[in-house]
């Protein structure tokens, strides 16, 4: 890809720290990623559309990561002795089981490398937890988990709506960031129509809805689609050219 044609490096929206981790990481961001990371800035609903490989699970994850680091380096300035009870903040929703343990896993690239540069530049030391919960999570882990909920809380619909009708639903009460993937898979069926009312019933738990992210593959009907993940709300559509991160 010539100069003329490279898509721009990463914005200013991060931190120093999380521009240092990507840049040593990556030649440049996918245009997926900018684009995503411009529509999120923005407080924007948005249906992510690209391939495998393109990086939309960064695309999505990044900005709403480098606001927890920024935010947790914050409230430890200014009130560094206080104890504050931890409250889920990014819930990333997906039908299958298997990519919600893959995502868990991949997310410890960036979570590790932004705390590394963060140290790097003397910031602040900010610990955050990923935590999953779905139907093959053992009842002690799914109490640990109530009592000592993780900043990034990974799940299914159906955890989801399990959560909410308990009194689990109160370590939810501070998510601003909503990922849902694969969401074509959801959209349209009954499994949908059950997410959208958990989905509405999040968003009354909140003293400011959510930000939702959904992500996929393929779309058949992004109108369809769009509609499904934003219920009333405006939803921006981002579906550039496909390219890979290059190795």
């Amino acid at each position: 890809m010539s100069a003329k044609n490279a898509p721009p490096p990463l914005p200013d929206i991060f931190s120093q720290a999380t521009r240092d981790w990507f840049t040593s990481a990556f030649q440049h961001p996918t245009p997926v990623q900018s684009q995503t990371w411009s529509v999120t800035a923005a407080n924007q609903h948005a249906l992510v559309i690209a391939p495998t490989g393109s990086g939309k699970t960064l695309a999505a994850f990044l900005y709403a990561l480098d606001r927890l680091f920024r935010e947790g380096e914050e409230k430890q300035a200014t009130a560094p002795s206080a104890k504050e009870k931890k409250i889920t903040r990014i819930l990333y929703i997906s039908p299958i089981k298997a990519l919600g343990t893959d995502v868990q896993r991949n997310l410890q690239i960036p979570l590790h490398g932004i705390s590394e540069a963060r140290k790097n530049c003397g910031a602040t030391e900010v610990a955050i937890r990923v935590g999953i919960r779905t139907g093959d999570t053992p009842p002690q882990e799914r109490a640990k988990l109530t009592r000592h909920p993780p900043d990034i809380l990974i799940t299914t619909p159906e955890s989801l709506y399990l959560m909410l009708t308990s009194r689990a639903r109160e370590t939810l009460r501070g998510v601003e960031t909503v990922i849902i993937d694969e969401v074509h898979a959801v959209a349209g069926t009954k499994r949908g129509a059950h997410l959208a009312l958990s989905l509405e019933r999040l968003d009354a738990l909140l003293a400011r809805s959510a930000q939702r992210i959904g992500l996929s593959a393929t779309v058949r009907s992004v109108t369809e689609v769009a509609a499904f993940l934003g219920g009333d709300r405006p939803v921006t559509v981002v579906n550039p050219p496909a390219t890979r991160h290059p190795d």
